[in-house]
């Protein structure tokens, strides 16, 4: 009898938990695909047998652990791999792939083909997170369903004295944190470090991966998600060391040269000024130096008409005029494609003082 009894109480008991599950709320396969990974880090890398370990501690080490960290080996000739996967022995939370074709945008399609939450974090085999930055990146895009991508500031990490363009640009790029501000310099230079982002994944469903072509495929994608009005937006905070060593891609790639930033901002910016120029295709060039006119070239021959040219000094043959006799605002719209910084600066001073505002009557371009 006893036996019988507690039979049927099991029998009751597994019937009620049947009951139970079938009155749960159905989990939408999307959500339940992500539920193990709130984060997908993707650190591609090759021959940083150096660097790499350092670098992939750092994202082990988040005060944020619900993350998987997919590393994407490029074909290295150096012990690279071997580190790679002593590490992932020893964490289930690493993904170690090889990609056998060459290349970082195979490399970074790769780990976004293969991820599995709903946020891509992106990190560089020679970088050092902070333990913080997962945690607050995740926490930006959390409480802010409005924006697709959040950045960070960075540490320079590189020899000053000696590469002090590159730490200019950093100082440059860590001041441009809003989201106005990242529109209105995504024609000067790119706004967003690369290894610093968190982005959602669903971006690259709906407006592709990298792309694979003669320009830089990071400034490439910003500009693309920009276009398409995906909202971006910076921390303050520093959570990112970012290395500038000798074999960085910005230094060694032809994709990464100034003519190669400049073909493809070029494009995006025609489209820009086709939706933001009232007085489209025509434009007032500001800088009518030799490489200011090479650059403004490009978007020529997409149809843009140069009104007149500003400068400091004035040339009638070459429809040159003098910048103090730059017309009042709402008669043109100015492109500047003077390139040092100070003095960019100092035009955007001057216009606005004439009653320019940025974005509206003027675009700087460097």
């Amino acid at each position: 009898m006893f036996m019988e009894r507690l039979k049927t109480k099991r029998i009751k008991i597994c019937f009620h938990i049947v009951r139970l599950l079938h009155d749960l709320p159905e989990i939408d396969h999307r959500e339940r695909y992500f539920m193990r990974y709130k984060i997908s880090v993707i650190l591609p890398f090759l021959n940083s047998e150096n660097t790499l370990a350092a670098s992939i501690e750092s994202i082990l080490s988040q005060t944020f652990d619900a993350f998987e960290l997919i590393l994407v080996d490029n074909d290295s000739e150096d012990e690279s791999y071997d580190i790679a996967a002593s590490l992932a022995a020893k964490d289930n939370r690493i993904n170690l792939l090889s990609e056998t074709r060459r290349g970082i945008v195979h490399a970074l399609n790769t780990g976004i083909e293969r991820a599995q939450a709903k946020y891509i974090a992106r990190m560089d085999a020679d970088d050092y997170s902070l333990p913080e930055r997962l945690e607050a990146q995740f926490k930006y895009l959390e409480e802010n369903p409005d924006t697709g991508l959040v950045a960070c500031s960075v540490r320079y990490k590189g020899n000053e004295k000696q590469n002090n363009g590159f730490l200019e640009y950093v100082k440059w790029n860590n001041r441009i944190l809003s989201y106005e501000d990242i529109m209105l310099n995504r024609f000067v230079e790119s706004p967003i470090v690369h290894p610093s982002v968190m982005f959602r994944k669903e971006l690259t469903d709906k407006y592709g991966t990298y792309r694979q072509g003669d320009f830089p495929e990071d400034y490439e994608l910003w500009l693309r998600f920009l276009h398409h009005g995906v909202k971006m937006y910076k921390l303050s905070d520093v959570l990112l060391e970012w290395s500038d060593s000798e074999t960085r891609l910005t230094r060694i790639d032809n994709r990464y040269h100034t003519l190669a930033f400049f073909e493809t901002k070029t494009i995006y910016l025609y489209d820009w000024l086709k939706e933001n120029n009232r007085f489209f295709p025509e434009v007032v060039v500001w800088g009518a130096g030799r490489l200011s006119r090479e650059r403004f070239t490009l978007l020529q021959d997409l149809g843009i008409q140069p009104k007149f040219f500003i400068d400091l000094r004035a040339n009638p043959d070459r429809r040159v005029i003098e910048y103090k006799l730059t017309p009042p605002a709402g008669n043109h719209f100015i492109v500047s494609y003077v390139a040092n910084r100070d003095a960019r600066e100092k035009i955007k001073e001057f216009l606005t003082n004439l009653g320019y505002i940025e974005g509206k009557d003027f675009i700087c371009v460097a």
